[in-house]
C-alpha cells in the first residue's frame, strides 16, 4: 500500500529519495517522509500531504547524507498527519533509529502497553511506530540482530527499513507479506517496495521473500534466511520503462491508459494467438494437457476491478470451455473453507501481484494442493513468482488509481485461456478461428469506440451533480455495470450502483426518481428486448436514462433513442466481447463527471493503487 524507497552510497541521498517517492506516490499519497544519517547524526523531516510537500518543506530546510530511507504513506492507524507519517524515530543519542514500515501490525496494543510500562512514551498514534520503540529498546551492537530479535514479537505484515545513528553506514530491511526489492548498483546501492522506483538507477534487483532479511551498506549487501543463514539469492534484470510512466499530451494517467487500450490488448495477444491450432498459446501455464482435459471445475478469485473481470471470466469460461466457474472475493474465499474437488485450478486475477487478500487466496489453494494459475501485469511480483503458472498482461505500468487498462486485457486474456481450454476440450476448429479473427478486431473497435469521447464529455456536463447513479446490464454486461459504477464511485466520489438489469425490480426501483440518472448497457443481442424493458420500467418513473448501444442496426439504434434521454452508440460487436468495447465510454464518463466535480482524477482520496494490507 505505501511506498518505500531507501538509498546508500556516495551521492546525497534526499533527490534520489525524493524521485523515488514521486514514482511510487500511486501506492499512497497520504504523508511522506525521509530520514538521513551524516556523520553519525540522524536527520528527518515528515510533512502530511503530497510528496510535493515534502518537497518543498526539504527545499526550505534540506538535510545532508548519503544514507536514508523514505517513504509515502496510505493511512491505517492514525489520521494522515505530520506526527503520524513515517518514518517513526525512536531511541536518543547515538542509539537514535528511523523506521519505515508497509503493512499492519497485529498485535500492536499488546506490545505498547508493555513498553509504556517501562517508561516508553509514544508520540504517534501508529502502529509503526511500536516497532521502532521496540528496536530502538532492544537496540545492541549489531542491528541486524536487534532487527530480527524484534520481529520475532511481532505478529502481522511488513515491509519495512530501518537506519541507525549507532550504525551509520547501513540500511536494515525485512519482508512478511508486503513486497520489498534490493536494487544493486556500483559503490550504491537501494531498496524500494516496488522497482519501478529505481528505473533509471539500477537494472539489477533482488526481490526479498517473506521472513528474508537484507543488510545493505555502500558496497556491500546480503540476503539472510530467518534462521540466520546468508543466502545467494538470484538477481534479476528488471526493463526500464519510464517512457510509460510519462504523460505526454494527456492531463491525467487514467485518460492516458483509457487510450492506450488498444496498444495494451494488442500486447496482451501478441504471440498468443495460434492460427494453425485455431487456439491461443501460452508458455508459463505449467499445466500440461491432461491436467486441462480433467478439470472439473475452475474458481477465479480477485478483488475490486480485478474481480469484475473475473465475473466477465465465468461467461466465457462456460460458454466457450463448458467448464462450471465460481468467482470469489479474495478477502472471502482465504478465510472460507469451501469442499472444493481435487480436479480444480484456482486462478488468481490481480493488476499488481502484491493485492494481500488475493495473496493470502493464493497461498491457501498451493497450501490444500490445487493447481493455481497468475493473470497479472507486474513481473517479478508476489502473486506472480509464487503461482504455478500464469499469464503477465504486458498491459505497462498502470499509475492511475482508478483501473482502466488493466481491465481490458484481464478480460482479454481471460477470453483467450477460454478459447485455448475450449480447444482443449470441445471447441471447434472452425469456432476457434472465428474467435481469434474476432479477437483481432477488438483494438481498431476500441479506437473507433474512442471516437465518442465528445459526446460522453458533453453528457456528463448534464449528469455531475447528481448524487446517486444506478448502472444495469444483463449476461456479458452486468459486470461492466458492477466496474462502470465502480470506476464512478471511486473518482467522482457520487454513489453508485451495478446490477442486473433484471433485478432492478427486486428493490433498486425504490431508488428510481428524476434525480437519479440511471445507465443502461443495451447493445444488440440476444438480451436486448429484455433489457430495453427495464428501461421502460425506469422512464415509467421518471427516471433519466442514459443508454449506450451498438451499432449497426439502425432499427435498434433509432428504437433506443426514442426512449433513452442520452445515447452513446459504440461498435457492434460479439456479445462476448461487449464488456471490452462498453466499458470504454464508462471509464470516460467517470473520468469527465470527476473532472467537472473538481476531484483528483488519478489520485482519489482514501485509495490507493496497491493494496497491501487486509
Amino acid at each position: 500500500m505505501c511506498g518505500i524507497i531507501g538509498y546508500v552510497g556516495f551521492r546525497p541521498a534526499t533527490p534520489i529519495l525524493i524521485d523515488g517517492l514521486h514514482r511510487l506516490e500511486y501506492r499512497g499519497y497520504d504523508s511522506a517522509g525521509v530520514a538521513t544519517l551524516d556523520k553519525g547524526d540522524l536527520h528527518f523531516r515528515k510533512k502530511a500531504g503530497r510528496v510535493s510537500h515534502l518537497q518543498s518543506l526539504l527545499v526550505d530546510s534540506p538535510i545532508p547524507g548519503t544514507i536514508g530511507i523514505s517513504h509515502t504513506r496510505w493511512a491505517t492507524h492514525g489520521p494522515a498527519n505530520d506526527t503520524n507519517a513515517h518514518p517513526h524515530i525512536a531511541g536518543e543519542g547515538n542509539k537514535q533509529i528511523a523506521l519505515v514500515h508497509n503493512g499492519v501490525i497485529e498485535n500492536y496494543s499488546t506490545l505498547k502497553r508493555q513498553l509504556e510500562s517501562e517508561g516508553v512514551v509514544f508520540k504517534s498514534q501508529t502502529d509503526t511506530e511500536v516497532i521502532a520503540q521496540l528496536i530502538a529498546y532492544h537496540l545492541n551492537d549489531n542491528l541486524i540482530e536487534t532487527v530480527r530479535k524484534v520481529l520475532s514479537l511481532v505478529k502481522g505484515t511488513y515491509g519495512l527499513a530501518v537506519v541507525s545513528s549507532q550504525h551509520p553506514d547501513q540500511i536494515v530491511a525485512a519482508r512478511l507479506g508486503s513486497p520489498l526489492v534490493v536494487g544493486i548498483g556500483q559503490d550504491e546501492n537501494y531498496l524500494a517496495s516496488d522497482p519501478s522506483a529505481l528505473m533509471g538507477y539500477t537494472q539489477r534487483v533482488v526481490y526479498l521473500q517473506d521472513h528474508q532479511i537484507a543488510l545493505l551498506k555502500k558496497s556491500d549487501w546480503h540476503v539472510y534466511d530467518e534462521q540466520q543463514i546468508r543466502l545467494t539469492p538470484k538477481i534479476q534484470e528488471i526493463v526500464d520503462k519510464r517512457t510509460s510512466t510519462e504523460l505526454g499530451n494527456f492531463p491525467h494517467y487514467m485518460l492516458k491508459e483509457i487510450y492506450e487500450q488498444p496498444e495494451a490488448i494488442e500486447n496482451a495477444m501478441r504471440g498468443r494467438l495460434n492460427d494453425s491450432d485455431a487456439s491461443a498459446h501460452f508458455g508459463g501455464l505449467n499445466l500440461d494437457t491432461q491436467q486441462i482435459r480433467s478439470a472439473d471445475r475452475i474458481i477465479l478469485t480477485a478483488c475490486g476491478t480485478s474481480y469484475h473481470a473475473g465475473l466477465v471470466g465465468e461467461y466465457l469460461f462456460e460458454e466457450f470451455a463448458r467448464m462450471p466457474v465460481e468467482v470469489e472475493y479474495a478477502s472471502e474465499f482465504r478465510y472460507r473453507n469451501p469442499p472444493i474437488d481435487r480436479q480444480t485450478i484456482i486462478i488468481a486475477i490481480t493488476q499488481s501481484g502484491e493485492t494481500a487478500d488475493t495473496l493470502a487466496a493464493l497461498r491457501e489453494s498451493k497450501r490444500k494442493g490445487h493447481p493455481t494459475l497468475a493473470i497479472c501485469n507486474v513481473v517479478g511480483s508476489s502473486i506472480a513468482r509464487e503461482a504455478d503458472g500464469g499469464v503477465y498482461l504486458h498491459a505497462g505500468q498502470e499509475i492511475g488509481v482508478a483501473s482502466t487498462k488493466a481491465f481490458t486485457s484481464q478480460v482479454t486474456v481471460l477470453t483467450m485461456l477460454a478459447l485455448y481450454f475450449g480447444r482443449m476440450r470441445h471447441l471447434s476448429s472452425i469456432q476457434g478461428a472465428k474467435m481469434i479473427d474476432e479477437l483481432r478486431s477488438v483494438p481498431d473497435l476500441i479506437r473507433e469506440t474512442l471516437t465518442c469521447h465528445d459526446e460522453v464529455k458533453r453528457i456528463s456536463e448534464k449528469y455531475h451533480a447528481f448524487r446517486n447513479l444506478l448502472y444495469m446490464g444483463r449476461q456479458y454486461l452486468y459486470p461492466v455495470a458492477l466496474e462502470g459504477a465502480l470506476k464512478l464511485k471511486e473518482i467522482s466520489y457520487i454513489h453508485a450502483e451495478g446490477y442486473p438489469a433484471a433485478e432492478m425490480k427486486h428493490g433498486p426501483i425504490a431508488l428510481v426518481d428524476p434525480e437519479t440518472p440511471s445507465v443502461f448497457l443495451v447493445p444488440d443481442g440476444p438480451v436486448f428486448d429484455k433489457v430495453m424493458s427495464n428501461l421502460e420500467e425506469v422512464k415509467a418513473r421518471k427516471g433519466p436514462v442514459i443508454a449506450i448501444t451498438s451499432a449497426g442496426n439502425p432499427r435498434v439504434i433509432q428504437y433506443v433513442k426514442e426512449r433513452a434521454d442520452d445515447v452513446i452508440i459504440i461498435p457492434e460487436t460479439p456479445e462476448y466481447l461487449q464488456p471490452i468495447i462498453s466499458v470504454i465510454p464508462l471509464q470516460l464518463f467517470a473520468y469527465h463527471i470527476a473532472l467537472l466535480r473538481g476531484c483528483d482524477v488519478d489520485k482519489p482520496r482514501n485509495l490507493a493503487k496497491s493494496v497491501t494490507v487486509e
